[in-house]
């Protein structure tokens, strides 16, 4: 087994991307469970493989007893003192019981276990691969469509879009390249179950990220963001360094860099707006494009925070957006239920 153990083992961690050790694991758990498949499941037994030399050995674990009874499981006290000397009445020592005839069987029976057990050891690497990659966005390829969901061919795994985190109105079909945002992996038996989604506002965050490079800098920090997938959003945002706008930076020279994230998005409108740490000035910013006269804060316990905005006549319906969608939004971005009034 010595140089074909080497040349195969040193093939398969290669080959399948994994550790010397979790194939050793693997392969020592596989020797104990041919061992006990032809000679008995009833004894305490363990593997030990010589990574240089590929060289294994069983261990069978016997009790120290005064009378042998049965010599699978126990073994006398003048035979243990010549294996350990510290050996005592009811304890234990390992003795090597690796057969001579270890034979064609158990190395079958082996080797399933060992292919079993690497499937589990790529579906868990393939696993933790994906969680690093949790709350961050990939690119996938459309591999079927239903209803439900869409699943998309990531390479080594895939990864389904549910219905629900689907931008809505939007159209998919075969082969179509899609870039995602990983919500949530799951462990299940047939590898990674990879949850993404293209309606989270997460997904707005990180195109964000990737196309503002203040942002991806720290230098302007997103402070909150409220998003009808699909429709609209809005985004507060906030300059951490002076001298630099975050609207603008956001914006980019003639809107080139908000525009590129509106086009991943199919369109939807994007509000980049100035996050204050004055309430009633962050409130005012939030109902941007339209123009505000002023604000009235109220809290109490019964509703709650309450932010009575006055605008001019000829901005009321612009402040409360179509289906009242800019009111909703500015109030999702502030954390204030807003009511709208005329100065009339």
């Amino acid at each position: 087994m010595k140089s074909e153990f080497l040349a195969a083992f040193n093939q398969i961690c290669s080959e399948r991307g994994l550790s010397r050790e979790a194939v050793l694991e693997a392969i020592e758990a596989a020797l104990i469970s041919a061992y006990k498949r032809s000679f008995g499941s009833a004894q305490n037994v363990t593997a030990k493989i010589d990574p240089e030399s590929g060289e294994a050995k069983i261990y069978v674990e016997k009790r120290v007893v005064e009378e042998v009874q049965d010599e699978r499981l126990e073994i006398s006290l003048e035979e243990a003192k010549r294996i350990d000397k510290n050996a005592a009445l009811g304890g234990v020592v390992m003795i090597e019981s690796t057969p001579s005839d270890f034979g064609r069987i158990a190395a079958q029976t082996a080797k399933q276990v060992i292919l079993q057990r690497i499937r589990e050891a790529e579906r868990e690497a393939l696993f933790n691969s994906y969680v690093e990659r949790q709350g961050e966005l990939i690119n996938g390829t459309v591999q079927s469509i239903t209803p439900q969901a869409i699943t998309l061919n990531l390479g080594r795994a895939e990864a389904i879009l549910p219905r629900s985190q689907q931008i809505p109105g939007e159209r998919y079909h075969l082969n179509q390249r899609l870039r995602v945002y990983v919500l949530e992996v799951r462990k299940s038996n047939r590898g990674p179950q990879i949850i993404v989604s293209r309606a989270h506002r997460n997904m707005l965050r990180r195109l964000l990220e990737l196309e503002v490079p203040e942002i991806f800098r720290g230098t302007v920090e997103i402070k909150a963001i409220a998003r009808e997938a699909g429709s609209r959003s809005k985004v507060a945002v906030a300059a951490v360094q002076e001298g630099i706008d975050p609207v603008g930076s956001c914006v980019g020279m003639r809107g080139v860099r908000i525009q590129n994230v509106v086009n991943e998005l199919g369109g939807e409108k994007i509000d980049i707006v100035e996050w204050s740490p004055d309430t009633r000035t962050f409130i005012a910013n939030a109902l941007s494009p339209a123009k505000v006269v002023d604000v009235y804060l109220e809290e109490n316990s019964a509703h709650g925070k309450t932010a009575t905005v006055i605008v001019p006549d000829d901005q009321l319906s612009l402040a409360i957006g179509k289906e009242g969608q800019n009111a909703r939004l500015a109030a999702k971005l502030t954390g204030w239920r807003i009511d709208i009034k005329s100065v009339s």
